[in-house]
């Protein structure tokens, strides 16, 4: 999604966005926006948001990992963490069990629903990917990710 210096948007043609539309933030919320709106209807059938779809690729990329590890891998905390394992476990989609190292915390797998479902979920989200990206070449895409990731700080 491009945005013009003062583009319009549908009915607003004689709108003025003064300096919004040079903003990074305002143009990385409007892609988010759009992304997300794909994302939403793209696996509407599968009922997960982006967010559970990230916490299943790393947990099946990462059997037995812990909460812990989990939310400093996706850059949020422990409360927030244990709200969605508690919604996917719910599901059945991931089992918490006792971590061999530390008997104090839970490795983290995905269940065979949840194998099924990510399975699914990956090819929608590979479709979703080339919808949102269609505007751009394969070097493009390359760098676009490379600059987002430079802008959210070092992994």
């Amino acid at each position: 999604m491009s945005i013009a210096k003062n583009s319009p948007d549908q009915g607003n043609e004689d709108f003025d966005y003064d300096l919004l539309p040079g903003l990074i933030g305002y143009n990385l919320r409007k892609a988010q926006a759009a992304a997300f709106q794909d994302f939403s209807e793209s696996l509407k059938g599968c009922d997960i948001t982006p967010g559970q779809f990230g916490v299943l690729v790393l947990i099946a990329a990462n059997s037995g990992l812990n909460q812990t590890r989990l939310g400093n891998a996706l850059g949020i905390d422990r409360s927030t963490v244990v709200a969605v394992i508690d919604r996917l476990e719910g599901r059945g989609l991931v089992a918490r069990e006792p971590a061999p190292s530390d008997r104090r915390s839970y490795a983290l797998r995905l269940t065979e629903q949840g194998r099924t479902l990510l399975h699914r979920a990956r090819g929608l989200v590979v479709a979703h990917e080339a919808r949102i990206a269609k505007g751009l070449n394969s070097k493009e895409q390359a760098q676009l990710i490379k600059l987002l990731s430079r802008l959210g700080g070092p992994d």
